[in-house]
């Protein structure tokens, strides 16, 4: 009997063994996943951005950019010179004595004319920053200015085509309709308005409206001229100001190109959030005389960015509105494709 059970236990031992080694023969162990180095990005080399603002709604968003790049806050070098007129700053882009620019829309497309192709247009900066202004004349339309002598700026200029474009389009003749007196400077304009005992009509560009308001007893925004356009161009905006940029140094700092022009957008942003700050940077770089005014002016002055597909499609309607009236205006013809960075 005993050794009946012996040879029980050591049946069962054994099929336990066995049953044990099936198991174990049967599962496959995976080695444990070994993660691939993850590679650090390359850092995009910096490049040096000698860039031209002019004094005007055109640099204002520009300020909080030249703000942190002097405190040595931006990994780029951003070397921003202001000038008081665009006359100054054509000649330095010509011979390729800057890299990019703020300029006058209509400038922007002579220019590329000009200098064969060597100019691209890398965003607006500026929408319309016309208005009409009265002292004391009923207006409540463009119908209204009929009849009317109104003071402006900017005879053979962006002023005059986007007055003329936008009485055209609401049925008045600018040359028989009514009496436009153009004046060299807005000074000349606010002298005028003060000599008419009985009320004035003008349009001024921002931020000489405000300061113009300042000056001028009892003087009102009556129309807004972006605003306008807009209510007769479906295919097109009133654009003020661009950033154009040589075409080698983009070819050749792509990178750095393109870490600019977040920069740029991040500063156009924070401008147009930070009113009351961005007004102390504006007074600062002597693109306003005063900060209050700075500030009052700041919202009416149309601070934008847009870039790409959208760019192209706005700028393009507006050049072309002026292209109709004078091809001069923007450098004979049309720019072509190649005019419109990303796009």
């Amino acid at each position: 009997m005993k050794k009946l059970i012996c040879i029980l236990l050591a049946l069962v031992l054994a099929l336990s063994a066995a049953a044990c080694g099936g198991a174990s023969s049967s599962v496959a162990v995976e080695p444990a996943a070994t993660a691939e180095p993850t590679a650090e990005p390359a850092e995009v080399p910096v490049a040096t951005f000698r860039i031209a603002g002019m004094k005007g709604p055109t640099t204002m968003g520009m300020v909080k950019l030249m703000s942190d790049a002097e405190a040595g806050a931006t990994h780029q070098d951003y070397q921003v010179t202001m000038y008081g007129a665009a006359d100054e700053i054509v000649p330095l882009l010509v011979k390729g004595e800057l890299d990019l620019a703020a300029v006058p829309a209509n400038l922007a497309a002579t220019l590329y004319q000009k200098t064969e192709g060597k100019l691209q247009v890398a965003a607006i900066n500026t929408l319309g920053v016309l208005y009409v202004v009265t002292s004391g004349e009923e207006v409540t339309s463009v119908a209204d200015l009929a009849g009317k002598t109104v003071y402006s700026t900017g005879k053979g200029t962006t002023p005059e085509y986007a007055l003329n474009y936008i009485l055209r389009q609401n049925g008045l003749d600018p040359a028989a309709d009514l009496t436009i007196e153009y004046k060299s400077e807005a000074t000349e304009v606010l002298a005028a308005m003060q000599a008419e005992t009985d009320g004035a009509i003008a349009v001024l560009p921002q931020p000489y409206v405000t300061a113009a308001q300042a000056q001028v007893e009892g003087l009102t925004v009556a129309l807004d001229l972006t605003e306008e356009w807009e209510k007769v161009s479906e295919d097109s905006g009133m654009v003020t100001g661009v950033l154009v940029a040589r075409r080698e140094f983009v070819e050749q700092n792509p990178e750095a190109f393109e870490e600019f022009l977040a920069d740029y957008k991040a500063s156009i942003e924070w401008v147009n959030a930070n009113t009351a700050e961005a007004a102390e940077l504006v007074a600062g770089y002597g693109i306003v005389a005063k900060a209050p005014l700075a500030q009052k002016a700041l919202p009416a002055c149309n601070i934008t960015y847009v870039a790409g597909a959208e760019m192209k499609s706005m700028l393009s309607g507006y050049l072309q509105v002026l292209f109709e009236q004078d091809a001069n205006a923007v450098g004979g013809q049309m720019p072509d494709d190649a005019f419109y960075y990303g796009a």
